[in-house]
């Protein structure tokens, strides 16, 4: 079984930085995408940002492109969300998600075989 393990949330003040951290481990699997998604309290998933993993090219949604930069170290298996200019609508729980064959939509939920538990990201104003 592969394991992801997010980690880096935690409680900001509006325009500070954060980095979020995904490492994956366990049983290795090919690994197409690594993907970050988003909840708030009542509201659906979300796609944020990802990154197809030979290419490294990126797609990221409208509302965070201009503020958030995904990353990889291939080495440590591991993704990173670099997060600047938070904004209290940031607010939610974190996910990581691995797409393990050919996505052709990074912003789907279907498209993922593996998801982390998720770390908590608070921005206050």
């Amino acid at each position: 079984q592969v394991q992801l393990v997010e980690s880096g949330g935690g409680l900001v003040q509006a325009g500070d930085s954060l980095r979020l951290s995904c490492a994956a481990s366990g049983r290795t699997v090919p690994t197409y995408a690594m993907t970050w998604f988003r909840q708030a309290p009542g509201k659906e998933r979300e796609f944020v940002t990802g990154m197809r993993w030979t290419s490294a090219s990126r797609i990221s949604a409208d509302s965070v492109k201009d503020r958030f930069t995904i990353s990889r170290d291939s080495a440590k298996n591991t993704v990173y969300l670099q997060m600047n200019s938070l904004k209290p609508e940031d607010t939610a729980v974190y996910y990581c998600a691995v797409s393990t064959r050919y996505n052709s939509d990074l912003r789907s939920r279907a498209r993922y075989d593996y998801w982390g538990q998720g770390t908590q990201v608070t921005v206050s104003s």
